[in-house]
């Protein structure tokens, strides 16, 4: 698409896009912004580790890189970043995931010693995002200042669902971006990588958080939380129609090969092609609810 039929779709949405060298754009109602930035270097680790209480971190840690999308007239605030979905995996604390060499699987050494495996080194997480209603004056400086009601947010149980016909239709994308949050090739055993791609249409926002997990010839783990808002919905005390959808799926490699699929890592390089063959351990569907305290 040439420069000036992609400003015709813009003006014709109500977009505008952020200024050069920011990725993102403000349209009905919405800021929405992707920041992809270098990993983090040894200083920063190390006080990540220290804010985490943790001494294990992933190889490469993504940490001023983020998605927000800010609702101009409420003020909500919905926000990814890597600080907040490590948190989220030291809480959960699974236990590591066995090897063929069980305890005694060491792929991470040190310089004198090499590291017997007690903690979840995929670095597996629930998180799904966060969600704050700003106060006033924390906006950003295109975001109008939100309405003064004390106002807190929680996802709800809902029979709603995410409109498929109206992603799979011909809308232009006016923006699209992904942002890896954390990525750790487990010592070439495999594959942990938290990312968050996200793509506006001039009649809604769609968004993919995802989880994926590889450990060669054990074990895959894929958790998906897919965002979806159309414009113009919004409950009378102005917060918008946002829906979210949680689905957890996660198999063996054994499992897999007695199903009759191939047991080579090689064949699960891409999730996409992978999640339909992996058993559901958990999936809802919930809409972002609003309540006066």
């Amino acid at each position: 698409m040439d420069e000036q039929e992609r400003g015709r779709e813009l003006k014709a949405a109500g977009a505008e896009l952020l200024p050069e060298g920011r990725s993102g754009l403000c349209i009905r109602g919405w800021f929405i912004e992707a920041k992809n930035k270098p990993i983090l270097n040894s200083p920063s680790l190390q006080d990540w580790e220290k804010r985490l209480g943790t001494s294990h971190m992933p190889e490469m840690v993504f940490g001023d890189s983020s998605l927000e999308l800010v609702h101009i007239g409420s003020g909500i605030k919905i926000h990814f970043n890597a600080f907040e979905a490590l948190h989220n995996w030291k809480q959960e604390s699974l236990p590591p995931v066995e090897v063929p060499a069980a305890a005694k699987w060491k792929f991470r050494s040190k310089p004198v010693q090499q590291v017997i495996l007690d903690y979840d080194y995929t670095f597996t997480t629930p998180y799904c995002g966060s969600e704050v209603i700003e106060p006033r004056g924390e906006t950003n400086s295109k975001v109008k200042e939100p309405k003064a009601d004390s106002l807190e947010l929680q996802w709800v149980d809902s029979d709603d669902r995410i409109d498929l016909a109206a992603l799979s239709s011909k809308e232009p994308i006016l923006f699209y971006d992904e942002v890896i949050l954390y990525e750790d090739e487990l010592a070439d055993n495999g594959i942990s990588l938290l990312t968050v791609k996200v793509r506006v249409m001039p009649n809604c926002w769609f968004l993919l958080l995802r989880f994926w997990l590889r450990v060669d010839g054990v074990l895959m783990r894929l958790r998906d939380c897919r965002m979806y808002c159309p414009f113009g919905f919004e409950d009378p005390s102005g917060i918008p129609l946002v829906l979210h959808e949680i689905c957890w799926r996660e198999g063996t490699f054994q499992d897999l090969a007695a199903r009759g699929f191939p047991s080579d890592s090689a064949a699960y390089s891409d999730p996409n092609h992978v999640s339909h063959r992996l058993p559901i351990l958990m999936q809802k569907t919930q809409k972002l609810h609003s309540f006066q305290v």
